[in-house]
């Protein structure tokens, strides 16, 4: 009994994380948003514990911030943010590159693991960039980060791949919103996910490194654009990018 109760409410946990940061993902909680561990209960119709223990989760995933007298807060990034969070997912990639070119030489057997992977990447690259170049953001989400995780396996380092996946998220948290109230949001949807599995397929560095520069120099030129105040911060009427809000200003 005590097993399939722990069992239960692990799952329940992980499918309440899984649903709320769905819903940040999807723009429909805006950052700054405000909730209690009783209404998120209350809403999908379940005890406070594994809503708490999902709240949690994500806290520690950087997408929702809490205070322990007013609940939960979905985290505001800023343009700043965003930069460093670009900055960080270069570095490391960066260092990835050099591991898988110019560390030991691979094995039969990885590189049968490699061809295989890349089978199922290329079909998600297919499809992130599809919905990239139609301007489906909802979509583009989904595949992005399936096909950015599924390539990290090539990495053999379940840190570095995790890491690297909560960056992704934080990103797509930042900029959500931002896309949605943006009608030339498609040109800034990023798109090279193809040319990168080709690349790796090819064993091309200077390629594989060309294509990653390219992702990371798209993510700052859209940056710089928010700084320079091109879009107004969602939700806050006159605020530019990157300025905290105006405690006196009542939400919308």
């Amino acid at each position: 009994m005590c097993a399939s109760g722990a069992v239960t409410r692990s799952t329940l946990r992980q499918q309440i994380a899984d649903a709320l940061r769905d819903e940040v993902l999807a723009g429909r909680l805006q950052p700054g948003r405000e909730f209690t561990v009783k209404q998120i209960a209350e809403q999908y119709g379940v005890s406070a514990t594994p809503v708490r223990e999902a709240l949690f989760d994500l806290s520690a995933q950087g997408l929702l911030e809490s205070d322990q007298h007013r609940g939960f807060r979905v985290r505001e990034f800023t343009v700043a943010d965003y930069r460093s969070l670009v900055e960080a997912r270069s570095l490391v990639i960066d260092g990835v590159i050099r591991g898988i070119f110019f560390g030991p030489s691979l094995s039969p057997a990885q590189r049968t693991g490699y061809r295989d992977c890349l089978v199922s990447v290329r079909r998600r690259a297919q499809e992130a960039a599809r919905a990239a170049l139609g301007g489906d953001l909802d979509i583009l989400i989904g595949y992005d980060l399936r096909f950015w995780r599924e390539l990290g396996v090539l990495v053999d380092n379940t840190y570095i791949n995790d890491f690297l996946h909560r960056l992704r998220v934080q990103a797509w948290v930042f900029a959500v919103p931002y896309l949605r109230h943006d009608a030339r949001a498609r040109d800034w949807l990023w798109h090279g996910h193809p040319d990168l599995v080709a690349a790796i397929t090819l064993g091309d560095h200077d390629a594989v490194r060309g294509v990653m520069d390219d992702y990371s120099t798209h993510a700052l030129n859209w940056a710089d654009r928010l700084a320079a105040g091109e879009l107004e911060l969602p939700g806050r009427d006159g605020q530019s990018a990157g300025q905290a809000p105006d405690p006196g200003v009542p939400e919308p």
